[in-house]
C-alpha cells in the first residue's frame, strides 16, 4: 500500500469514528439543545466521504473489455470499386485553394438525404480532378450491403469530408 492510500484509509476510519461519536452524542442529547446540533454537524462531517467509498466501490467491479475498434478501409486491403460515378467537385470559399486534386486516395462520406456511408475512391497517377468539371470515377463503400439500396443508378447525392460538402455526384452504375 502506497503512503497516500493508507493516508486515504486513516482519513476515512477517523471520519467514521468522528460520525459514529456524532451519532451517538445525538442519540443521548436532548432535543433543542446545541450538543444534539453538534451531533448532527458531526455525523455530516461523513457525507463527504461516502462518495469516495462509491468510487472505491466501482472501481472493483470488473469491466468488460473495450469494444471492437469499426472495421476501416485499412483492414478492406486493396480497392474494390463498388459504384461508378460522376462526380462535380464544388469551388472553395477562397480562391487560392481552388485547385484540382491530385492522384491518390480519398476518403470521404457519401451523403443521401440525412444518411451518410463511409467510401473511398482514387484518383489514378497522372491525372487531376478540376473543379467544376463532372468527372466519372469509381467509389470503395466501406458497408456495401447496407448501401446497396440508397445507391440506385441514378441517385444523386452530396461528398463529405470533414464538416465541408466538398463536392454532387450521381450514380452512374452500381456494381454492387
Amino acid at each position: 500500500m502506497t503512503t497516500i492510500q493508507s493516508r486515504r484509509r486513516l482519513i476515512v476510519i477517523i471520519l467514521l469514528c468522528v460520525a459514529i461519536g456524532g451519532a451517538l452524542l445525538r442519540h443521548y442529547a436532548e432535543r433543542g439543545t446545541t450538543t444534539r446540533d453538534i451531533g448532527t454537524l458531526l455525523m455530516v462531517l461523513w457525507v463527504p466521504i461516502i462518495g469516495n467509498v462509491i468510487g472505491w466501490l466501482i472501481g472493483k467491479i470488473p469491466r468488460r473489455a473495450a469494444p471492437a475498434e469499426p472495421v476501416g478501409f485499412d483492414a478492406a486491403g486493396a480497392f474494390t470499386p463498388h459504384l461508378r460515378i460522376e462526380l462535380t467537385l464544388r469551388p472553395t470559399a477562397l480562391l487560392s485553394h481552388n485547385v484540382p486534386l491530385s492522384a491518390g486516395e480519398y476518403r470521404c462520406a457519401l451523403v443521401v438525404g440525412n444518411e451518410g456511408f463511409s467510401a473511398r475512391w482514387v484518383v489514378p497517377r497522372g491525372a487531376v480532378l478540376e473543379r467544376g468539371t463532372p468527372h466519372a470515377l469509381e467509389v470503395e463503400l466501406l458497408a456495401p450491403d447496407t448501401a446497396r439500396v440508397k445507391f440506385p443508378e441514378g441517385e444523386s447525392f452530396r461528398v463529405l469530408v470533414g464538416d465541408s460538402f466538398i463536392a454532387d455526384g450521381r450514380v452512374l452504375q452500381a456494381r454492387i
